[in-house]
C-alpha cells in the first residue's frame, strides 16, 4: 500500500518536471513572465511611470515593475530594482525604462545618468541588455557592470568590472573583458575609445555593499537567487526547521499580525489585482512559497529551492458569494492566505504550463479543473481580511479600513475567481502623482528601416578582423575619460585589442507593433526632440494607456485585459470579449464606481 502510494507520488512529480521541461521557451502563447522587477530601495526623489501612462508617481517599496514600467532618480537620489539573478541600481539623474522583461530577457534603456548591473547567474537562454543613446549592451557573463550617460546623450562610459560584454552600434561589433573601460561618442557616428578604468566614486561603494549584503544572506541561500527579496528576511526574522514544512521563516511581527492585511492593492497588467506589502521586508514572502500557522506563530513556507521561480501577484483565495451575508457579500472585498500546498488559481490569463510552474509544490493540481470545494484551507477561518469596494479599487491602506467579518460569515462563502471591483487611477498610478521630472520622450529604433539607417551613419573605430587574430596596426588609445559622463583616468597609453565581428541578426517582436508603440513618454517640454535608444533586440510594446482600457473592464469587473483584448485596445479597436473560461465561480457585481477623469489625490507621503 505505501509502495503504490510512493509510486503515484514519484509518478505525479515525474509527470511535473516532463511538463515544465517540454515548455522549450518555458512560457504559453500569452502567459505573464514569471520574472518581475522589485522596487528595494528608493532613497531621495525617485519617480516613477507604469507602462503606457503619461503621469509620473512616487513609487512605494516593494511594487513590481515590468515591461514599460520607466524610472528616473533625481539628484542626489537612488533606486535599486531585484530581478531574479539581476540586480539593477540606479544612481542619481538616472533614467531607465524597462524595455523587456520576461523569462529570457531582461532589457534596459538608459535614456542618461548611472547604472550598475549585477548578473548573479545567467541561466541558459537568457540574455541582459542595456540600451543607450550610443549603441546598445549585451552582457555575456556574470559579473558588475557599470554605464554612465551623459544627460545630453552624446557620449557613455561602459566599464566592465567583472564578466564580458558585447558592444553593439550599427555594423560595430566589440566585446569588453573584465577591468576594461571604452567610451562611447556621438550617435552617428559613433566612435569607441578604450579608456582607463576610472576612479571609484560612492556610487560604486554603495552598489558594491549592496553585493556583498546578498552574497553573505542566509535567507538567499535558504531560498535560492532566482527570489527577489530573500536578503531582507535576515534582519527581520529567524528561520528554524519544521517537521512538517522544512526549512521555514518566522517574522518579527506583532501577535495580531496577519499576512496580506498590512498593504494595499495595485492593479498591473498583466496580473490584474496585486499585493503591495508595507514592510520593507514583505516582498518574497507574498509573492512565493504559503503561509503556515505554526503553533501561535505564523511561519513562511518558501518550499524546495527552485532554479526558476515564478512570481505570482498575491498567494491568496478570493472568497464572496450571495452567501457571504446580506451588507457584506455585495460591497465588501475579503481573501486569506493560501496554505502549504493549497493551489493558486490564477484570476488572468494563463495556460497549462503556467499554471503548474507558478505550484511547482502542489503535484496534484488539474489545471482543467481545480475543485475548490474539495479543499481545506487551513488559513480560512482565522485570517479573513476584509475591506470596502472603495479602499480595495483605490489602493487604499487595508489596515485603515478594515471591516468586521463574523466566523458565520466565513462559513457561508464560496471562494471565487477574483474580485468583482474594477481598478481605478490610484490603483493604477501608485498613491501619488507627482510633477514629471526633466526627462525627454524616449524612442527606441530596433526596427529593421531603422537598424539599416542607423548603420549607413555609424563609424566603426576598428576594421573586421579574422576573431583571435590581432594586426599589428589594431590599437585603441587609452586616455583619461576627460569629457566623459564621470571623470577619472590616468595617463594616456596604448594597449592592443582584439576585435571580433560576429554575424549579428535581427530579432523581430512576436507581436505587431507601430513605431508609437516604442515611445516612452518623458516630462521635457512638448517641443524636446525624442531621445533616440539604439537597441539590438526589439522591445515589447507598452501597454494602453489606462485611460483608453478603462471601459474595457466593465465587461469583466475584476479581471485584467487578455493578450488580445490588450492588443486590441493598442490599435485602438474595441477590446472585444474575453476568451477564457475560469474555474471557480464570480462574486454578484457590485456597483461600479463612477468613472474617474482627475489624477489620484496626494497621499501623507511616502510608506516604507
Amino acid at each position: 500500500m505505501k509502495i503504490n502510494k510512493l509510486l503515484r507520488m514519484l509518478l505525479a512529480s515525474l509527470v511535473l518536471l516532463l511538463g515544465l521541461g517540454a515548455a522549450g521557451a518555458w512560457a504559453d502563447e500569452g502567459d505573464p513572465s514569471g520574472r518581475v522587477a522589485r522596487l528595494s530601495v528608493a532613497e531621495g526623489k525617485v519617480s516613477f511611470q507604469p507602462s503606457g501612462e503619461q503621469d509620473w508617481s512616487e513609487p512605494v517599496i516593494n511594487r513590481p515593475l515590468t515591461t514599460g514600467d520607466r524610472l528616473y532618480a533625481d539628484q542626489g537620489a537612488r533606486a535599486e530594482l531585484e530581478v531574479g539573478p539581476f540586480v539593477v541600481r540606479l544612481g542619481q539623474a538616472t533614467d531607465v525604462t524597462i524595455a523587456n522583461l520576461n523569462d529570457q530577457i531582461m532589457q534596459l534603456g538608459l535614456s542618461q545618468g548611472a547604472l550598475e548591473v549585477t548578473v548573479y547567474d545567467m541561466p541558459a537562454g537568457n540574455s541582459v541588455e542595456i540600451d543607450t543613446p550610443n549603441g546598445a549592451l549585451i552582457i555575456q557573463q556574470p559579473g558588475s557592470y557599470r554605464v554612465d550617460t551623459a544627460a545630453d546623450g552624446n557620449s557613455s562610459e561602459v566599464v566592465v568590472n567583472n564578466g564580458a560584454l558585447q558592444i553593439s552600434a550599427g555594423d560595430l561589433s566589440q566585446t569588453v573583458q573584465s577591468g576594461q573601460a571604452v567610451q562611447l561618442s556621438g550617435t552617428g557616428p559613433v566612435t569607441a575609445t578604450l579608456v582607463s578604468m576610472p576612479a571609484r566614486d560612492e556610487f560604486d561603494a554603495w552598489y558594491e555593499g549592496r553585493d556583498r549584503q546578498v552574497q553573505s544572506s542566509p535567507s538567499v541561500r535558504a531560498v535560492g537567487r532566482d527570489v527577489p527579496g530573500c536578503d531582507d528576511l535576515d534582519r527581520a526574522g529567524r528561520w528554524e526547521d519544521s517537521p512538517e514544512y522544512g526549512r521555514v521563516w518566522y517574522p518579527s511581527v506583532a501577535p495580531d499580525w496577519v499576512p496580506y492585511r498590512f498593504g494595499h492593492w495595485a492593479f498591473i497588467e498583466p496580473w490584474g489585482w496585486t499585493w503591495v506589502e508595507d514592510e520593507p521586508w514583505g516582498y518574497a514572502p507574498f509573492h512565493y512559497g504559503r503561509w503556515a500557522h505554526i503553533g501561535p506563530l505564523w511561519a513562511w513556507v518558501p518550499g524546495p529551492i527552485m532554479a526558476r521561480a515564478v512570481y505570482a501577484p498575491a498567494l491568496v483565495a478570493f472568497v464572496g458569494g450571495p452567501r457571504f451575508g446580506i451588507g457584506i457579500g455585495f460591497g465588501v472585498q475579503a481573501w486569506f492566505p493560501l496554505g502549504p500546498r493549497e493551489p493558486f488559481v490564477p484570476w488572468y490569463h494563463y495556460g497549462p504550463t503556467y499554471v503548474r510552474r507558478v505550484n511547482v509544490n502542489v503535484t496534484n493540481i488539474n489545471v482543467t479543473n481545480i475543485n475548490v470545494t474539495n479543499i481545506n484551507y487551513v488559513n480560512r477561518q482565522r485570517a479573513v481580511t476584509a475591506v470596502s469596494g472603495d479602499v480595495f479599487r483605490g489602493g487604499q491602506p487595508v489596515a485603515r479600513g478594515l471591516v468586521r467579518v463574523n466566523p458565520e460569515q466565513i462559513q457561508r462563502a464560496e471562494v471565487i475567481a477574483h474580485p468583482g471591483v474594477n481598478p481605478t487611477p490610484r490603483s493604477v498610478l501608485g498613491p501619488r502623482v507627482v510633477t514629471p521630472p526633466p526627462v525627454r520622450t524616449v524612442r527606441f529604433n530596433p526596427t529593421p528601416a531603422g537598424r539599416a539607417a542607423a548603420a549607413a551613419t555609424f563609424q566603426r573605430p576598428l576594421a573586421p578582423q579574422t576573431p583571435g587574430t590581432v594586426p599589428r596596426n589594431n590599437t585603441m588609445t587609452v586616455r583619461p575619460p576627460v569629457n566623459s559622463p564621470r571623470a577619472g583616468g590616468t595617463e594616456p597609453q596604448v594597449m592592443r585589442v582584439p576585435t571580433q565581428n560576429p554575424q549579428e541578426t535581427y530579432r523581430p517582436n512576436s507581436t505587431p507593433y507601430e513605431p508609437r508603440d516604442m515611445v516612452r513618454p518623458g516630462g521635457a517640454p512638448p517641443n524636446t526632440p525624442p531621445r533616440n535608444v539604439f537597441t539590438r533586440t526589439a522591445p515589447s510594446p507598452t501597454n494602453a494607456p489606462f485611460s483608453a482600457r478603462q471601459d474595457a473592464y466593465s465587461s469583466h469587473p475584476g479581471r485584467p485585459l487578455e493578450p488580445q483584448q490588450m492588443n486590441n485596445v493598442r490599435s485602438g479597436r474595441p477590446a472585444g470579449p474575453s476568451q477564457d473560461k475560469e474555474t471557480l465561480p464570480h462574486a454578484p457585481r457590485s456597483s461600479p464606481p463612477p468613472r474617474e477623469q482627475s489624477k489620484p489625490a496626494p497621499s501623507e507621503g511616502k510608506r516604507h
